[in-house]
Formats: C-alpha cells, structure tokens, sequence
C-alpha cells in the first residue's frame, strides 16, 4: 500500500495577486500557482479591487495546484487563509453580490475623517481598545465610507469584511450556506475589535456607525471553520470538503511562519509595504509612540496541546499572543515605481544589479510617500519626495536609493521598537526583496542587528499552511515547527559608525520635506 504524502494548502489573497501554495509536512513549498491582481486608482490617493477578481483568481489558481497533486501521491489535509488587510469588501449574503470595489488598505480618502475624529478626541480610546491609531489605512473609515458615501445600503444581508472573510465564505459555499466569518488578526486591523477582551466593541461600531450585526464572526486564527464546498472546484476536486483551519492576515501568518514564537522575536516582511512585527507576549503592551498593537495569533483550543503543559522551552509562550508593529506603505511599490512610472530598470530583479554598478546614492534620498507616511510617523498627508539630486545622478542612484531607504524605513520602526521592554535582537526577514543582499546588508547597517533570511522566503504562506495544518494534526506542536525554521544567509553590520549616521541623517532631512505636503495649513 501506497501512503500518500500530507500537505496544506495556503491560499495567499494579497495586494498585487493572488496564490495557492502547497506546503509539505517538512514546511516546503512545493508547488505555486499565482494570478496578477488588477489595480484600480479612480482619484488620486483612491485605491480599488474587484472582489469577483479576486474569488475567481483564488478558483483558478486553487484548481492549478489542485489538478498536480495527484502526479505526486499528495493527500491534502487542510487549507489555510492568509490576505492583504484592512482591505475591506462589501457583499449581499442573499445573492454573493458585491456592493462596491474593494477599498484597499493603501486608500486615503478617510483622511479628512480620521483627521476630524483626533480633533474631537477619539484617539486615546481609538489607541486604547485598538491598539491603533486614527489613520485611513485601518478598516473602520473605509465601512463608514461605504455606507455614508459609497452607495452601499444597510440592511440585514449586508457583509462588511476584510479580504479573508470574504474568501472563507465563498470558499465554504457562499450564499448556500457559506461561514461569515474572520479570525483575531484580521478583526484587530479594522479599528473595530477590541483587542483585550478580544470582541468587537459596541463604543468603536457606534463612533464609526458601523453596524456591528453586519460584521463578522470572530474565531481564533488556529481551529476549524469549515470545509471546502462540493461545487467550489467540482465534485473530482481532491480539495473537495477539505477542511479550512486556518486563517491570519499576512503579517502575522508571516511571524508565524518564522517561526517566532517566543517574546521578543522580531520579523521584518519586504512585500508591496514593509512590515517590522515583534512577538510582544501573551500579555497586551501599553501603547508605544510611532507603533501599533495588535494580536499576533490565537491559537484556539488547539493552542494548550501545541505550546505544551510547561509552555515550550523557550518560556513565555501562550496561545494568544500579541505583536507590536510599524508598518510602512511603500517599499515594494517604490520598484514598481521606478519599473512602471519611470522605466527605470524593466523587471524588480533588476533593481539590485543596477544599484550596484554604483558605490552610493550620491546623496540622493527617496521617499516613498506615495499614501503618505506609515509607522512611526503617521502622516497621510505626506508625499514622496525625491532629494539631493545633481546632474550626475543617474538610473543607478536612483535604484541604490530606493534600496536604501527600505532599510531606512526599517531602522525607524527598529527605533522605536529599541525603547520599549522587548527590544529587537535579531530580525528574521522574508518576502521578495529580501532576496537582494544589498537591501540586507543595509538593513543590518543601519539597525545595528544581526539579519537573517531563511531557506524560504514563502513565509506568509508557511504560516497560514502550518497554522491549518496544527489544528488538523499534520503537525504537533510549535517546537515541531520551530525545528524545521532554517537560515539561509545571515548578514551583520559591517559599515562605520559615520557612514550609518550620515547617510540616516540625509534620509530624515527628507522625511522631514516629505511631511504634511497636502496640509491645507
């Protein structure tokens, strides 16, 4: 008799496209399949997604992968979602029908609103309930604007919810009896859910005027929500009444995936934003300037079996933990800049091939400020802005620049993170550009810590597969998964003192030109 082997499936519904993945029991990808997501940008600083888009890529590409797991005797056991957040869609429950686009997490036409909600003092209960700060890139503004401006009528069928929750439902059957609902990590990103008693919170729903009935039902991110319909793929698929076990949104699937279990580890994700998340502790921290708070996972009652009775080795474990993270809104989205807005290099990897054929950046900086400033900063109204120009700076500088200032915008958030109980001691790093060894070695020059990239860097898809898969027995415990984490490259700091603080000097100057741009005052 034939054993077939286990693997999960990790659908990753993110900002440029969406993937299936297969992840064997040994936390390989072994197989992908990945459908570009169209962009809509109707005004300035408004950024869309066709939700119908959106379902029939994660079909398309979920039967890809699904139609070559029987050349290699693979038997799938669970299916895991990981998604860009804040993201909001609009549907009718009666009918699978969306109501508008999706309002991208990158959208910023609630700044005026947020704005308007600091002035009138909302934002100590917005930071204390939340987490969060008042700012258009969390989910909460962008359902009020829906419901006040965008046409979207309430009613009792109506479905406000983030990316995840709108793949889960049509996933497990949609109208036909399909799960509305969403796990802690997703909930805590919309400024809507209380991050403490872990629940939506009738003060936020109301500030915001947010029906909370329309909401979503909130599981732990690790447990059973259901299964795979029979008419999603067809009755012949082998991912028909799998089970869906487990959900995050992609940056904490991502610190998942690194393996960052214990309190104090810290990952930092190049994807189409920048995203530095340290693991915080079972335990809510206070409010920290220039950070966020939120729920890393909830591992559900799955979680006391997986930490183990005396909490693992590495102590503090528990199966809810918290995260502090700064985001940044740019750092993939600079390439595409300078691959589509000014044709600099034609493809991303060109970017680090370029940028090395020069010593420096002949003090020129970047700022990618294109929705404004994220973490620790927080200023929508800021703007890219690119400074230091001469008439000898080329297309090489300017592809050195953007390299450097995502390491910029990484020692910033590191900053911060330094001055709080749990420094970062060492920073785990995934996503596509952490394949550039440029982008790394500035990274550890400029935060001054060791930096390390792993086997894969598939680790947003690892997490969510492997978060599925605990809850279904491919794997036992967080130590079992710890174990087959491994390093790939490891860099240290290497440049002087004087170089660091230089070249960071001349990279704030221009964050400092780059802030409240579109300021009316």
């Amino acid at each position: 008799m034939v054993t077939r082997s286990p693997v999960s499936i990790a659908i990753d519904a993110g900002t440029t496209g969406v993937r299936a993945l297969v992840v064997d029991d040994r936390a390989r990808v072994l197989d992908v399949a990945y459908r570009e997501l169209t962009q809509y940008f109707p005004r300035p600083g408004w950024v869309e997604h066709d939700p119908i888009e959106i379902w029939e890529h994660v079909c398309s590409a979920l039967a890809e992968v699904a139609g070559r797991l029987g050349e290699r005797d693979l038997t799938p056991r669970s299916v895991g979602i990981t998604n860009q957040r804040e993201t909001v869609v609009a549907w009718d429950r009666a009918t699978g029908a969306p109501l508008h686009r999706a309002i991208v997490w990158q959208d910023r036409r609630t700044a005026q609103a947020c704005r308007s909600l600091e002035d009138a003092g909302h934002l100590p209960l917005v930071r204390e309930r939340t987490g969060l700060v008042l700012d258009p890139y969390f989910s909460a503004s962008k359902m009020q604007w829906l419901l006040a401006e965008g046409g979207v009528d309430r009613s009792p069928t109506l479905a406000l919810g983030t990316v995840d929750s709108w793949v889960l439902w049509n996933l497990t059957g949609g109208s036909s009896g399909g799960m509305f609902a969403t796990d802690v990590t997703n909930a805590s990103r919309t400024m809507l859910f209380d991050i403490v008693v872990r629940r939506w919170s009738d003060e936020l729903c109301d500030l915001f005027d947010v029906p909370e009935e329309n909401l979503a039902t909130v599981h732990p991110s690790c447990g059973r929500f259901g299964r795979v319909a029979d008419d999603v793929l067809g009755n012949d698929s082998p991912l028909r009444n799998v089970p869906v076990s487990g959900i995050a949104g992609d940056q904490h699937a991502a610190l998942f995936g690194q393996a960052c279990f214990d309190p104090g580890m810290t990952k930092v994700t190049f994807g189409t934003g920048s995203f530095v998340v340290l693991n915080a502790g079972s335990v809510c921290p206070d409010p920290v300037d220039g950070l966020i708070t939120t729920l890393a996972w909830d591992l559900g009652s799955d979680g006391d079996n997986a930490i183990g009775a005396d909490g693992g080795p590495s102590r503090g474990r528990s199966s809810v933990a918290y995260a502090l993270e700064g985001s940044v809104f740019a750092s993939g989205a600079g390439v595409q800049w300078l691959r589509d807005g000014l044709g600099i290099i034609a493809q991303a990897a060109d970017l680090e091939p370029l940028a090395r054929t020069v010593s420096s950046s002949e003090g020129v900086s970047i700022v990618p400020a294109f929705a404004g400033l994220g973490s620790p900063h927080w200023d929508p109204e800021a703007r890219g802005t690119v400074t230091g120009l001469s008439r000898g700076v080329g297309r090489a500088h300017l592809a050195r620049a953007m390299i450097e200032a995502m390491g910029f915008q990484v020692r910033d958030v590191v900053d911060a993170m330094a001055a709080t109980s749990i420094p970062p001691t060492l920073l785990r790093v995934d996503g596509g550009a952490s394949t550039m060894d440029l982008l790394l070695q500035v990274v550890a020059d400029q935060t001054g810590l060791p930096v390390v990239r792993p086997r894969s860097v598939e680790t947003t898809a690892i997490g969510v597969a492997t978060l599925a898969g605990l809850a279904e027995g491919v794997w036992g415990s967080l130590d079992d998964l710890g174990d087959l984490w491994t390093a790939d490259a490891p860099f240290s700091p290497t440049a002087s003192a004087d170089e660091i603080e230089s070249a960071h000097q001349a990279w704030s100057r221009a964050v400092d030109r780059s802030r409240h741009w579109t300021s009316e005052s």
